[in-house]
């Protein structure tokens, strides 16, 4: 039987809290510029709606801080805290009862310059994907002011953890929004239609496009430079929020960026099998394939120039190998076995075993299979981690070695950050206790993944594939510039299949010149490896800073 693959660490494919007693206002924090909650029920929820009335009401708490970046010391204020997203269509003024009844408490991590213009200073909204992750990844491991250290490659071992000044964070460039999902960090969601409200691909990018464009008025910042920035199913949200927020807010993006694309499912090699006749993810697969089994020196004849043996592999994926999964049933003998010999060359596995799979190994079939002979699965979303397999008999891993070795140290490290530095947390119905961090909303078996394309009639249908979200975008906004990052280890987002979607978005060939890609030797936490962090921010950095007209 086929196993189903695990999610990123429980829920990802990468910060926020309450003053114990009351959060306080700060009294030069800009008033809230939308329209007063409707008045709580009886219970404390806004319209009676079940939960504490506290967690229905913005809510913030600053403080001050310092980060050195490249040896440049830059003062900042933190404002942690949440805001108040509705189900999409919401009128306050005109409730609808057939509505989804739900109200959610997004809790976000904003980093400013202090000193720097709002009008020529960049701010990137930031998040994790899951779908149903918190930003606790790319906060703690990327781009925010602290970095938690852990092992390259290896399981990190337990507490205590260190925390560092991040050399690499992207508050050199611009300022930061780190964003919570629904129900995740120290955010919560009420109603009982909570799970329509704000499980599913299109009512999440909803919430997320509500946010920000709230953000940006609380804040004054609609005339700044403006960024997403989203990993793993935050690259498909992203797609989907460029769109939105033009063509439901009015609001034009300097840049997107991309870590570890998905953006049409149906290219995913993690369930292949399912989706006969559709052999491009075989294809797309292949090259991160071949660079695990480098990385791992599992290759009958191990090259020493791995981006020259991937462009080979690359070429072999859309020449011969597509070919011969092209011809399915219909395949010769001899193309069949020179075919299979050739898979074995790339990948290291066994020619008898790639023929039994009829030339397609999915995502995790590869990763039980590669370092099988020593007991011995690779990671998902980071294949230069290995573990000890829980079922050495069973045909795909039932866990991510990765996932397993770094998770509690970025748990860990942002609650102990959330309480001592940022003095968010408490939870005032638990007296000196703290609310519970949600890394994850464990929301993915409840989601539903149907997406209503732009301009698209009738139903929402099928898996996502929000490449046209992303062209419209594009196409109304010819200025718009993308950025893709990719790490060449990860077989949960296979860096091929982002190359081969961002030459696929349906706009005029012009446009694709504002699209640039950028690869590294790490996984798909491509800040996981510590010299890719350093080259990812350098790239980022510059990225946008020539993407807008002035910097502060």
């Amino acid at each position: 039987m086929r196993f189903k693959q695990v999610p990123k660490f429980s829920a990802i494919l990468g910060f926020t809290s309450l003053l114990a007693g009351t959060a306080l206002a700060a009294p030069d924090m800009p008033p809230h510029m939308g329209p007063p909650p409707p008045p709580p029920g009886p219970d404390g929820g806004p319209g009676g709606l079940q939960g504490p009335a506290f967690l229905m009401k913005p809510q913030h708490v600053l403080s001050d801080g310092s980060v050195t970046i490249r040896g440049q010391a830059i003062p900042y204020q933190t404002e942690s805290g949440t805001l108040i997203i509705h189900p999409a269509g919401w009128d306050d003024a005109n409730p609808d009862p057939k509505a989804p009844q739900a109200v959610a408490s997004v809790f976000y991590v904003a980093y400013f310059k202090k000193g720097a213009h709002p009008e020529n200073r960049p701010i990137t909204f930031v998040y994790n994907g899951g779908p149903g992750s918190s930003t606790v990844w790319l906060h703690m491991g990327a781009l925010g002011p602290k970095r938690v250290v852990t092992v390259d490659d290896q399981p990190t071992p337990a507490a205590p953890y260190k925390v560092v000044n991040n050399d690499d964070s992207l508050l050199d460039a611009t300022d930061l929004v780190f964003i919570d999902a629904p129900g995740t960090g120290y955010g919560r969601v009420i109603g009982k239609d909570r799970d329509k409200a704000f499980y599913g691909t299109d009512p999440d990018a909803a919430a997320f496009t509500d946010f920000i464009a709230q953000f940006l008025s609380r804040h004054g910042r609609f005339n700044s430079p403006k960024y997403l920035f989203g990993e793993s199913y935050g690259t498909t949200r992203s797609a989907i929020i460029a769109n939105a927020l033009r063509q439901d807010k009015g609001i034009d993006l300097n840049g997107v960026i991309l870590l570890s694309q998905i953006l049409n499912y149906g290219n995913s090699i993690d369930r292949a099998q399912n989706n006969p006749s559709n052999d491009q993810p075989y294809v797309l697969g292949l090259p991160s394939f071949a660079a695990t089994a480098w990385y791992h020196h599992k290759l009958p004849d191990q090259p020493t120039d791995l981006k020259a043996f991937l462009a080979e592999v690359e070429h072999f994926a859309l020449t011969d190998y597509t070919s011969a999964l092209q011809d399915g049933t219909s395949i010769s003998d001899d193309k069949l076995k020179a075919t299979a010999e050739k898979l074995h060359r790339y990948t290291g596995l066994p020619v008898e075993y790639i023929i039994k799979a009829n030339l397609r190994v999915n995502g995790g079939e590869f990763a039980k299979t590669l370092l099988g002979d020593q007991g011995m699965d690779t990671g998902r979303l980071d294949s230069r981690f290995s573990g000890p397999s829980m079922d050495p008999l069973g045909q795909t891993p039932e866990y991510d070695p990765q996932s397993a070795a770094m998770e509690s140290a970025y748990v860990a490290a942002f609650n102990d950050y959330a309480h001592t530095t940022l003095h968010y947390g408490a939870d005032p119905s638990f007296g000196d206790g703290y609310m519970e961090y949600r890394v994850s909303a464990h929301s993915i078996g409840k989601w539903s993944f149907t997406h209503k394309q732009p301009d698209q009639r009738g139903q929402a249908r099928g898996e996502p594939n929000v490449l046209p979200d992303l062209a419209a975008a594009m196409k109304a906004n010819p200025a718009l510039q993308v950025m893709l990052n990719q790490g060449y280890y990860d077989l949960g987002t296979p860096y091929f299949e982002g190359v081969y979607e961002m030459r696929h978005l349906p706009i005029p060939r012009a446009l694709a010149r504002n699209i640039e890609i950028k690869q590294y030797a790490s996984g798909h936490m491509v800040y996981a490896h510590l010299p890719a962090l350093h080259e990812m921010h350098d790239n980022v950095s510059q990225f946008i800073s020539r993407t807008h007209p002035k910097s502060s």
